[in-house]
């Protein structure tokens, strides 16, 4: 049994008080998204908007989760690196301030992934790695990525947003359509 099939068989056995917050959690897998999510609801019998609502949630939730760590943790690994820096050309570290470390700033190493990624954000920037981002990526991804180079929470957050919402409401759209012939 497959992880989309455990959770329609799921929602299909809970009270229907519950199927939203199953719904919500299979938008907090990676690849299942909040489309996935959305379409695993509405088969299973929840309101269409209800399951997008929840899929849209549980998708949103755990890409911010996601992205605060990432910026976080970026934030860090980037203080230690100037402060070690810092010390080896004889500063002392105790001179590196937590206003040293900006959001955006790069340092010199990268890797051919990095600057693939790099290259792609140049050109499209955060709206179109966002909104094109979950044809070849889930969005807990794509974002975590984004945060990794740099890129500000809040503007992470506003088109992973977007994008969640676009992508799930138009998949709830096709899911209902489709359904709604079959019937």
């Amino acid at each position: 049994m497959s992880l989309i099939d455990t959770f329609q068989d799921l929602v299909a056995r809970v009270p229907e008080l519950l199927q939203p917050l199953i719904v919500a959690a299979a938008g907090a897998v990676p690849f299942i998204e909040g489309e996935g999510a959305a379409t695993i609801g509405i088969i299973g019998g929840l309101n269409p908007v209800v399951a997008a609502t929840a899929g849209i949630v549980g998708n949103f939730l755990c890409v911010t989760v996601l992205v605060l760590l990432a910026a976080r943790t970026r934030s860090s690994v980037v203080r230690h690196h100037r402060e070690r820096r810092l010390v080896a050309s004889g500063t002392p570290a105790t001179a590196v301030s937590s206003d040293a470390v900006r959001p955006g700033t790069r340092d010199d190493g990268g890797s051919a992934r990095k600057a693939k990624f790099q290259r792609a954000f140049e050109r499209y920037g955060v709206p179109g790695v966002s909104l094109l981002g979950p044809l070849l990526l889930p969005t807990q991804f794509t974002a975590t990525m984004l945060a990794g180079a740099g890129v500000g929470v809040a503007r992470i957050l506003v088109w992973q947003g977007v994008a969640i919402v676009g992508w799930t409401t138009l998949l709830t759209l096709i899911v209902t359509g489709v359904l709604s012939v079959a019937r």
